[in-house]
C-alpha cells in the first residue's frame, strides 16, 4: 500500500478484508459503518472522477436496509451465520466500477 495526504492508498489487487482495513480509516466516527460522506472521502483518496456520483451509486447499490450506512462489522444472522451482505455489495460495486479486484479468501482451501 501506498500513502497519500496521510491515507493509505489500497494496491488494485486485494483481499476483503484488507478491504474494510483501508475503508476503516475513513470512518470518521469510528462506529464500524460507513456514511455517504466517508465513502466520498475514501473514492477522493483514490483521485476518482466523479467520486461524489460514484459515492452516492455505491451506498444505493450496497445499502440493503436503506438506513443511510454501510455497516462494516459481521454480524450473525438468526441462523447463526455472519451476515456481510451490505459489505459484499461494496465489494461488488468496487470490482465493478471501481476497477479494484477484490477477492474473498475461500478458508477451506489451502495453498
Amino acid at each position: 500500500m501506498a500513502f497519500a495526504h496521510g491515507y493509505v492508498l489500497p494496491q488494485k489487487e486485494m483481499s476483503a478484508g484488507e478491504f474494510r482495513a483501508w475503508l476503516r480509516q475513513f470512518d470518521s466516527d469510528h462506529d464500524g459503518r460507513l456514511t455517504l460522506d466517508d465513502l466520498h472521502r475514501a473514492l477522493r483518496s483514490l483521485h476518482a472522477w466523479f467520486a461524489w456520483w460514484k459515492a452516492r451509486r455505491a451506498m444505493k447499490q450496497a445499502d440493503v436496509n436503506r438506513n443511510g450506512l454501510i455497516d462494516m462489522m459481521k454480524r450473525s444472522n438468526s441462523n447463526g451465520d455472519d451476515d456481510d451482505e451490505e459489505m459484499n455489495r461494496l465489494i461488488s460495486y468496487a470490482n465493478q466500477h471501481l476497477h479494484m479486484k477484490i477477492y474473498q479468501y475461500d478458508s477451506s482451501s489451502s495453498c
